[in-house]
């Protein structure tokens, strides 16, 4: 089934991946359990997919987290088959299939061909409502389900190591760290190279970070995220101190990100940017105006496209304040070119979604914004598709050297 749902660039569905564990418990009844640790808002179940180990420790691997990043989901039944045929010496691995299969429901773009493809059903809940981010958005009485479920894993396991696998629109691969992994970015770099994949090297969610290696970004004491307020302390990455890499991978792939030349204006094209962001959030937010939901999605999309204009000012004040952009390089530039362009666009896409329901007459208008944009962004950044098995395979060699380093520094 695994290969079937990675052809022609291919997601798998959360019940496509629950069959597909299914399936693996019962080739490997002694070793792999499925067990159901929570439900969703929308009364959807999480499922735990655990493979035994007779090593000490556990890790704990967490897919989509957000919804419009389903890679990991393809990734972890890969890495369920590869630690299922191991003798079992390692550790017990644990594979939560899908954080949020409420966001993923309403993301639906399984098989997405073009950019504008993908953002033509393209959903992102907002902050407060992901389930990795909500302690550090929302008190602890507030927290959703999805979000208990994950941090009642992290005390139940107790793990060694959490990775959480993300992805990327268009852009790089790289890998955020709760603490350093000495020998880490050579594994990393080097799956990266063989697979194609350019290597962020100045990843805007990490911007400021210290980096040990290309495309490897450890998180400051102070925890607040390179392109957000939120304090990365308070999300779940963090509960219990537990050591944790989160491992990103592009869709559609550009050579931009990993450019080292220094940029020769960045306070300027930081203004460009920011300034740029800012008219094309006024245009989406005009169009937002009157817009009210009919159904519980057009609801959903709505509070996702308000929490992404508040979101907006916040980044365009960073990116013009005193202190920013000193020393940067094209690769980072290049990096928050493509944040602001997919915030706005994320927006709009969101909104489309929400009147085309309906009818509204700001349809049209929105159509060809989203076209528009997509189009540029995707010619900007020469946008080069990334087959879900490449994907797949990068996120899997990067888990396994992320244990490695973590078992060598503990030896």
């Amino acid at each position: 089934m695994g290969v079937n749902l990675l052809r022609d660039m291919c997601y798998p569905a959360p019940h496509e991946l629950a069959l597909a564990a299914r399936a693996l418990a019962g080739e490997h009844p002694a070793r792999v359990r499925l067990r159901q640790v929570g439900a969703s808002r929308g009364g959807r179940p999480l499922w735990l997919l655990s493979v035994a180990g007779r090593g000490g420790g556990a890790v704990l691997v967490v897919a989509g987290a957000h919804a419009n990043e389903p890679v990991g989901g393809a990734t972890v039944l890969e890495l369920a088959r590869r630690v299922a045929g191991d003798p079992g010496d390692g550790p017990g691995w644990h594979f939560l299939l899908c954080a949020d299969p409420d966001g993923a429901e309403l993301h639906r773009t399984p098989c997405p061909d073009s950019l504008l493809d993908y953002h033509r059903h393209f959903y992102r809940p907002p902050g407060p409502e992901q389930p990795e981010w909500a302690p550090a958005l929302l008190p602890p009485d507030r927290l959703p389900p999805e979000t208990l479920a994950l941090t009642g894993l992290i005390d139940e396991l107790r793990p060694v190591l959490q990775v959480s696998l993300h992805g990327t629109d268009l852009g790089g691969s790289w890998v955020q760290l709760t603490r350093d992994l000495p020998g880490l970015a050579e594994p990393f770099g080097k799956s990266a190279a063989d697979l194609r994949i350019p290597v962020e090297t100045g990843a805007s969610d990490a911007a400021g970070w210290a980096s040990p290696g290309p495309g490897v970004f450890v998180m400051p004491g102070g925890g607040v995220m390179g392109s957000h307020s939120e304090d990365t302390r308070l999300s779940t990455w963090c509960h219990r101190g537990t050591t944790t890499a989160i491992v990103e991978v592009p869709m559609w792939a550009s050579g931009l990100v990993a450019d080292p030349a220094a940029h020769p204006d960045p306070r300027g094209a930081l203004r460009a940017l920011a300034g740029r962001l800012a008219g094309e959030a006024a245009r989406v937010g005009e169009l937002r105006e009157g817009v009210g939901a009919v159904d519980p999605d057009s609801a959903a999309l709505l509070r996702a496209v308000d929490w992404t204009l508040r979101l907006i000012p916040q980044v365009t004040a960073a990116w013009t304040g005193s202190g920013a952009a000193a020393g940067t390089t094209a690769a980072a530039l290049a990096s928050l070119d493509a944040f602001g362009r997919r915030l706005s666009l994320r927006a709009a896409a969101m909104l489309l979604r929400a009147v085309r329901a309906q009818g509204h007459p700001a349809g049209p208008v929105l159509d060809r914004m989203v076209t528009g944009w997509c189009e540029e962004f995707s010619a900007r950044f020469r946008a080069r598709p990334v087959p879900v098995a490449t994907q797949v395979e990068h996120q899997c060699r990067t888990v396994l050297a992320v244990h490695r380093c973590l078992q060598t520094g503990q030896a």
